[in-house]
């Protein structure tokens, strides 16, 4: 009887050994996993340091004060697609002019507010098409004129990166959120008969991506080129007749991104700051 007891108790002190060795033993492996995978390169595991922000474009607490502005003509008379039609007498500008002002709540790092105009007009006295003879084909378009107005309110978030050490070439990624409304009207005639007209009112919301290039020429003014690279939007819009009663409605919303290059616009910003040794 001691002797089965004397073997019990040694087979439980051997069985408590061999799992104390073993959590012991598994520790020690966790803590080496810990050291090895803290140390390895793996980009799934680790994020990789470029030292992007390294160079300062702008600092913390500089507010910057700025003006985009873009102007474009077209006009049958200096436009060679126009010469394939015949009889064509067409002009039209547009022109889009936006104020904002923007806060560097970190370096390179900016939130600001936008307000905007925006004109496009045009008149298309004639314009016959005729594509011969053998083809049988030909179109003629009457007088038409359009102009359009709209107000655009938006809110934006800005971040920069310096490419030179000294930080006066940059190029910056923006996110915008915008609202505009505005009208638009149409007047057409055709031959003899009396003018007619039309009216729609649009509502557009939108998520767009504006990328560009900054470059200080003195410094604390700063110009800028920005291009559109498109998003979300989304348009409402309401037409009227000439007495004002509702003729229809239609939404449109889409999703793209692609270089519009309708959409590119100068700007210049003037950067003030509290701490007068913040750039040289």
């Amino acid at each position: 009887m001691r002797k089965l007891v004397v073997i019990f108790i040694f087979l439980c002190l051997s069985i408590v050994n061999l799992a104390a060795q073993e959590v012991v033993k598994s520790e020690v492996e966790s803590k080496n996993n810990q050291f090895q995978t803290s140390n390895r390169f793996m980009p799934t595991s680790r994020r990789i340091d470029r030292e992007i922000n390294k160079n300062v474009f702008a600092y913390k607490g500089e507010v910057a004060l700025g003006l985009t502005a873009s102007y474009g003509m077209l006009s049958s008379d200096n436009s060679d697609i126009f010469a394939l039609l015949e009889h064509v007498n067409l002009s039209g500008s547009i022109t889009t002019i936006a104020p904002y002002v923007g806060y560097f709540y970190k370096d390179n790092a900016c939130v600001g507010l936008r307000m905007g105009y925006t004109y496009m007009g045009g008149t298309l006295d004639n314009m016959d098409v005729n594509l011969g003879s053998d083809n049988d084909v030909g179109l003629s378009i009457p007088w038409i004129d359009a102009n359009s107005n709209s107000f655009k309110f938006s809110a934006f978030l800005r971040n920069y990166a310096a490419i030179d050490e000294a930080g006066r070439f940059g190029v910056f990624s923006e996110l915008e959120a915008s609202y505009a409304f505005g009208n638009n009207k149409l007047a057409f005639r055709s031959g003899d008969a009396p003018m007619k007209y039309t009216d729609s009112r649009n509502t557009t919301v939108k998520l767009w991506f504006n990328p560009g290039v900054a470059v200080y020429m003195f410094p604390n003014v700063c110009a800028t080129v920005s291009f559109g690279m498109g998003g979300f939007k989304y348009t409402s819009i309401k037409q009227y007749d000439i007495n004002g009663a509702e003729t229809g409605a239609r939404t449109i919303s889409k999703l793209r991104f692609r270089l519009n290059l309708a959409d590119i616009h100068f700007g210049m910003n003037v950067h003030l700051w509290s701490k007068k040794s913040a750039r040289k």
